[in-house]
């Protein structure tokens, strides 16, 4: 790829005081002044100085013209070298600006759920960049994936804990995020303390999170409202959750009067409190467990010939970037050709894809034919995507990464 030349002069200081970086004449400025949040750094004048901006620094970013577009904060050992905080060239980004941002998210939680177990930041579409916090009543666990995030943390968890009132704060630095970010795994206890996993009442049922040692957060909340929706489907009936982490599908399917679940997961941990969440319920006795490979287990119940009214199956992201759709659309399309012939006439089937590089469409075809392949007809009766405390950044597709389908199938 061609580029223009880079200039000789690049100012030192911004309106913040901040050092400037500036677009090459070919980025594309306006969607960045639209409200798109990255700059990719083939996008960006890459001189000795802007090398020198340590990772997660702020620097106030212009367009070739030299006009300002905000501040941003800027990690040249990523590919996605700036990320917008504020469209505001002279804004400081401190412990009261990050204040202001959470507030902002609060509000709009405390609108939607009558109790505190819910995602308050949603990265880019909360405004805070490569960042995930997810509330546990009076704890919070916050995923920096971002270097200006993990740089200042210790703001971010007392301005969390100013906000919210949370006594217990968790940094959970771990994950594929953070790799490409070039920074290492890191977890632990930043304020407050934990005693065990934390019980989390979600649509009648009670979760336990680990939030030190689980996946993510402890817990998936952008499930919420689909677990609702497969809940009523599988009322009276036999559940079968694959993928099921905690019991997301089952343990809701349960609480909304299902006969029975049963989960399947690779983690023995996990369905520890898959089982632990069934105890809190009293509904112990409703649910077996299955450890191991969820292809293997379900290879294995279609030749024991089971069936289930509801089959759910919530895996995680096949296709986590464009490089490996091909790949992930195989996958979705195997997990429904196993999981088809395990519903009974009649039963309903449930295919979730977090993989944000497989859109609807694509992930829609690949389930219908592994469906198709699997020998069953289908109605696809609802789509479902994540819950409105994980809220969409039009500008940004990568907010929107959430689907699931639901299929009633025939014969």
């Amino acid at each position: 790829m061609t580029h223009a030349p880079e200039p000789t002069e690049t100012p030192t200081a911004g309106p913040a005081g901040l050092p400037v970086v500036r677009l090459r004449p070919k980025a594309n400025a306006r969607a960045i002044r639209h409200g798109f949040p990255w700059v990719f750094a083939d996008e960006l004048v890459v001189d000795r100085r802007t090398r020198a901006i340590p990772p997660g620094a702020m620097a106030v970013l212009e367009d070739a013209e030299r006009q300002p577009l905000g501040v941003v904060t800027v990690n040249p050992a990523s590919k996605i070298v700036a990320r917008m905080m504020d469209p505001r060239a002279d804004a400081a980004i401190d412990r009261d600006w990050l204040a202001a941002r959470l507030s902002r998210a609060l509000a709009l939680r405390e609108r939607l759920f009558d109790a505190p177990f819910y995602r308050l930041v949603h990265a880019e579409s909360d405004g805070l960049p490569g960042t995930i916090i997810d509330r546990f009543g009076d704890a919070a666990v916050i995923q920096p994936n971002a270097a200006w995030a993990d740089r200042m943390i210790d703001d971010l968890a007392q301005a969390l804990v100013d906000v919210t009132g949370v006594s217990t704060v968790v940094m959970n630095g771990s994950g594929r995020a953070r790799g490409l970010e070039g920074l290492e795994d890191r977890t632990e206890v930043l304020r407050g303390g934990l005693s065990g996993p934390v019980e989390v009442p979600m649509n009648g049922a009670i979760y336990l999170a680990d939030l030190t040692g689980g996946q993510k957060t402890g817990l998936f909340y952008d499930q919420r409202p689909n677990h609702a929706f497969a809940a009523r489907l599988g009322r009276g009936g036999r559940i079968l959750d694959v993928f099921s982490h905690v019991g997301g599908f089952g343990l809701a399917a349960l609480a909304a009067g299902a006969e029975h679940a049963t989960l399947v997961d690779g983690s023995a941990a996990a369905l520890e409190l898959a089982t632990g969440g069934a105890r809190a319920m009293v509904a112990a006795d409703r649910v077996a467990t299955r450890q191991g490979d969820a292809f293997q287990q379900m290879e294995a119940l279609g030749a024991e010939g089971a069936r289930f009214d509801l089959v759910v199956c919530d895996p995680p992201a096949f296709a986590p970037a464009k490089p490996a759709l091909d790949a992930g659309l195989r996958a979705y399309e195997r997990v429904a050709r196993l999981a088809a012939p395990l519903v009974a006439p009649g039963g309903y089937l449930v295919l979730c894809s977090c993989s944000h590089a497989a859109d609807l469409t694509a992930f829609r075809n690949a389930s219908a034919r592994g469906i198709g392949r699997g020998g069953r007809r289908m109605q696809l009766v609802h789509t479902g995507f994540a819950g409105p405390d994980h809220p969409i950044l039009p500008q940004l597709a990568e907010s929107g990464y959430l689907k699931s389908l639901f299929f009633r199938l025939g014969g």
